[in-house]
């Protein structure tokens, strides 16, 4: 399906069959839907997605070798501790296990006794490195949010709160205190607070849809979500690329996220190739952490 063209018109019109909130799209959208291009059932398609939390998931179920960059700040911005490594997770037999091929590190990243020193690090360690041997995981998101949570203690708990907050955007998180309930944006009391946008637009080499939620200014102060792109593939709605911002301030904790994610078919499967982090992190009875990290990964 081509959804651009080298001369563009660009007038825009406001579609309000897909949603309850006004979507304004481009005249490429509009020459789309006038073909055909069925904007409602799209809409209906991002709101209901689990392929971006689900890539994630499968990706401990796949053998790849992955670039990690972290790199752990102080107030003036300066480098205090950092990791630099390549890792290779193996997955044979049902089970998942890692090998560290080549690591730097600097400043007090590890602890004494060669734990995590930093909050971020251990979140980030928690999703793409292995310890050990771990086995019988599996792929599947439905309902994955409460058998995570349950039996958990506070703490264990508050990571993969923020794990799915940070990798599962947009939508509802159980039990995060004062926020989970302003995450959902396509939530009719949240949903009211943004504008939303449907584009066409060349992303990564390719010709994609773009789809933004962007709060409306007024309620700029009230969102925790302040950009949310994503980038789909207009043959198969896979998604391409999101990116996106995430801001809070609470009692005990307040944060700060940027994330660039791309994603990429290998073989049958929507996979994690790209991401990009900056996050300024304050969490109860931890110390504030400004933290960046990439990673690139291989299949």
């Amino acid at each position: 399906m081509t959804v651009l063209s080298a001369t563009a018109s660009f007038a825009q019109e406001t579609d309000t069959t897909a949603f309850y909130e006004n979507i304004t799209l481009d005249t490429f959208i509009v020459r789309a839907r006038n073909e055909g291009f069925d904007v409602p059932n799209f809409i209906r398609l991002i709101k209901e997605d689990t392929t971006f939390y689900k890539a994630f998931k499968t990706m401990r179920l796949k053998s790849y070798n992955a670039e990690n960059y972290i790199n752990c700040l102080n107030k003036k911005g300066e480098s205090v501790a950092s990791l630099t490594s390549e890792t290779k997770q193996i997955y044979r037999g049902g089970c998942r296990t890692m090998n560290t091929l080549e690591e730097k590190v600097t400043g007090d990243f590890y602890t004494k006794k060669g734990a995590y020193n930093y909050f971020t690090a251990q979140l980030y360690a928690s999703l793409f490195f292995t310890s050990g041997k771990v086995c019988n995981e599996n792929n599947t998101v439905r309902g994955s949010m409460s058998r995570e949570l349950s039996g958990l203690n506070r703490v264990e708990k508050s990571k993969i709160q923020l794990k799915l907050l940070m990798f599962n955007p947009g939508a509802n998180i159980p039990g995060l205190p004062f926020i989970g309930n302003k995450v959902g944006i396509f939530e009719p009391d949240v949903a009211k607070m943004y504008d939303f946008s449907l584009s066409a637009e060349m992303k990564n080499g390719v010709e994609t849809y773009k789809f933004a939620a962007i709060p409306k200014p007024e309620y700029r102060k009230k969102v925790v979500i302040n950009r949310f792109v994503t980038w789909f593939d207009p043959n198969d709605y896979a998604i391409i690329a999101r990116d996106y911002s995430l801001s809070y301030d609470a009692l005990g904790y307040d944060f700060d996220v940027d994330m660039y994610v791309t994603l990429r078919q290998v073989g049958k499967d929507l996979l994690p190739s790209f991401i990009q982090y900056r996050g300024n992190w304050k969490v109860v009875t931890k110390a504030r952490e400004r933290v960046n990290f990439k990673a690139e990964f291989t299949y």
